[in-house]
C-alpha cells in the first residue's frame, strides 16, 4: 500500500477513535455529573438512563477486576493499532470499523481510570430475558464490529469466488 493511502487510512482510524472517545466520556461525565448513582430517568417508555457502575467486565462478568479487564484491553487495542500500522492489503473500511471498536474501547478504559469504573447508564425496557444496561462506549464497538464482520464474510468470500 502507498504510503500516502496508509497515512490516510491511519488518519481516519485515530480521528474516528479520538471522536468516539470524546463523544463518551463527554456523555459519560455529563450521566455522572447529572443523574446520581443508582437511580433512573425515563429518556423515553423504551429507554432509561439508569446510571449504574461496572467494575467488572463485560456483561458486569468478574465484578471488582476492573483492573484485569483494563490490562487486557490496553494489549488488545496496541495489538489492533500495530496490526493496522505494519500489516499490509489492510482495507479501508477496516480502518474506519477499528477506529470506532479501539475508540469505545480506550473510553472504557478512561472510565476505569477516572472513576475506578465504567460509567453505564442506556437501559433498554421491555425486552424479555435483557436486563443489561450499557454505555455509549459499548454502543460504538458494536458500530464498528457488525460492520467489520459483514464486509469481512461477504467481501471476502465474493473475492475468493472471483479469482
Amino acid at each position: 500500500m502507498p504510503l500516502k493511502k496508509k497515512t490516510s487510512n491511519i488518519l481516519w482510524y485515530a480521528g474516528i477513535a479520538a471522536g468516539v472517545i470524546l463523544l463518551s466520556q463527554a456523555v459519560g461525565y455529563w450521566v455522572n455529573s447529572t443523574i446520581p448513582e443508582n437511580t433512573s430517568v425515563q429518556f423515553s417508555s423504551l429507554v432509561h438512563f439508569t446510571h449504574i457502575r461496572n467494575h467488572g467486565g463485560v456483561f458486569g462478568m468478574l465484578q471488582g477486576m476492573g483492573g484485569v479487564f483494563a490490562a487486557i484491553s490496553i494489549a488488545l487495542l496496541l495489538a489492533v493499532s500495530a496490526y493496522l500500522w505494519f500489516g499490509s492489503n489492510i482495507r479501508r473500511y477496516e480502518y474506519i470499523c477499528f477506529g470506532f471498536i479501539v475508540g469505545g474501547g480506550a473510553s472504557n478504559i478512561l472510565d476505569r481510570f477516572i472513576y475506578g469504573s465504567v460509567v453505564d447508564f442506556i437501559d433498554v425496557q421491555h425486552i424479555p430475558y435483557w436486563n443489561y444496561i450499557f454505555n455509549t462506549a459499548d454502543v460504538m464497538v458494536h458500530v464498528g464490529i457488525w460492520p467489520l464482520l459483514f464486509f469481512s464474510l461477504f467481501t471476502e468470500s465474493q473475492e475468493s469466488a472471483s479469482s
